[in-house]
């Protein structure tokens, strides 16, 4: 064996490379390749510790170390940087969201005759592992797959795939059922049986006619600092409090102490609430029920900040607009925000905190900001998705 064999990175889909540019599934860096096509383990492996790894879709990287881990989710974004040609300062170590950490997630559900399986897909297909344990999930988010499996022996209809989407909030566990056929009596029982039992924060279903709350006791909501804002069901939120954390205290340090800030692609207040105090926010969101709860919450609290429902892909604020605050927040989709950035670039904006989810969007418009004279102080990598190729940034843009 040459160094040509040596496992030197994973790429971004999980697959490790060799010196020569040969992808190995399942390998991690300083493994080699021998001759025959083995694996021969090197010093950054880790034994896997769910029983569905290699067939459940939820995680790709269970079997590489801890440091090797966090050095893959910081490669990902000096890569995705380089790609673009666009220098940053420092690109800091990457933050990683321990096991059972996870607060929100989408499963898919199945029955046929009288088997149920619900969990995640398999990699690359519409076949449902079925979720006899989770490393991931909070111990509370799990804890429910068994009696929902049970619910759905009731509710699902068969050979139809249903989505089962669970969420932490202040009061307990959220669950939304969509594609379920809750008719009659019975049905509406169990449903209600199942919530109280369960001690369910909201309970809501879809039966093809729109959402519809089945239970919640009281307004669900969650905090971010000290306000708590009633969510719609299944707000997004970030997918784990220590990641949520991570992102906030690295806005934090971005914006600074200015007096003004705007949050833009605000949802319902995640970076907005958490930065108020002792400023003037102005928060924008194109979805309806999300800025509707954000100002709700601001106004019980009697914070300055400000909401508007506005789309900021087809009416992103312009540098006149931009130009009255000291720092700008950005937590676009995953596409990115080209439209909102190409007018900030053109703004006098002294510090914009740019949140990603996908470092090859973000990339894209950094070289933007770049081109319009911001330099990229920093970025810090995010890993929430534990063993996912998912990774997630904040990074810091000055002029």
């Amino acid at each position: 064996m040459t160094d040509k064999d040596l496992i030197e990175r994973i790429a971004a889909r999980g697959d490790g490379v060799t010196a020569d540019g040969r992808h190995v599934a399942g390998s991690a860096p300083g493994d080699r390749v021998a001759a025959d096509g083995t694996l021969i383990p090197g010093p950054n492996r880790a034994e896997p510790v769910c029983r569905h790894f290699m067939r459940c879709g939820g995680c790709q990287l269970q079997h590489v170390a801890e440091g090797a881990l966090a050095d893959f989710v910081r490669d990902r974004v000096a890569g995705a940087l380089a790609a673009q040609q666009v220098h940053a300062n420092a690109i800091r170590a990457a933050l990683l969201s321990p096991p059972q950490s996870r607060r929100r997630a989408a499963l898919t559900a199945l029955r046929t005759g009288q088997q149920i399986a619900v969990g995640f897909n398999a990699a690359q297909s519409n076949q449902i592992i079925d979720m006899r344990e989770c490393p991931l999930l909070m111990p509370a988010l799990f804890a429910l797959i068994a009696p929902v499996r049970k619910l759905l022996g009731l509710i699902a209809p068969q050979r139809r795939f249903l989505k089962i989407k669970l969420q932490m909030l202040d009061q307990g566990v959220e669950l939304v059922l969509e594609g379920v056929r809750a008719e009659g009596l019975d049905a509406a029982m169990a449903l209600q049986d199942f919530a109280s039992a369960n001690r369910l924060a909201r309970l809501a279903i879809d039966q093809g006619d729109g959402l519809e709350t089945i239970w919640q006791p009281e307004p669900p909501t969650v905090h971010f600092g000290e306000i708590g804002v009633e969510v719609p069901p299944f707000a997004f939120l970030q997918a784990t409090s220590a990641g949520q954390a991570a992102l906030v205290e690295a806005v934090r340090e971005a914006i600074g102490d200015v007096p003004a800030v705007a949050d833009l692609f605000a949802g319902v207040g995640t970076f907005a609430l958490s930065v108020q105090e002792g400023r003037k926010v102005y928060a924008a969101e194109g979805a309806r029920d999300a800025i509707l709860a954000l100002a709700s919450a601001a106004n019980r609290a009697q914070a300055l900040v400000t909401a508007e429902h506005r789309d900021l892909f087809r009416r992103p604020l312009i540098p006149g607009e931009l130009d009255r605050f000291g720092a700008v927040i950005l937590d676009p989709p995953r596409a990115g925000a080209e439209e909102q950035v190409k007018q900030l670039a053109a703004s006098k904006v002294p510090a914009i905190a740019y949140v990603s989810c996908n470092p090859a969007s973000f990339a894209r418009d950094a070289k933007l900001l770049a081109a319009g004279g911001y330099r990229l102080d920093w970025v810090q990598p995010v890993g929430q998705f534990r063993w996912s190729t998912h990774v997630e940034l904040a990074g810091c843009f000055t002029k």
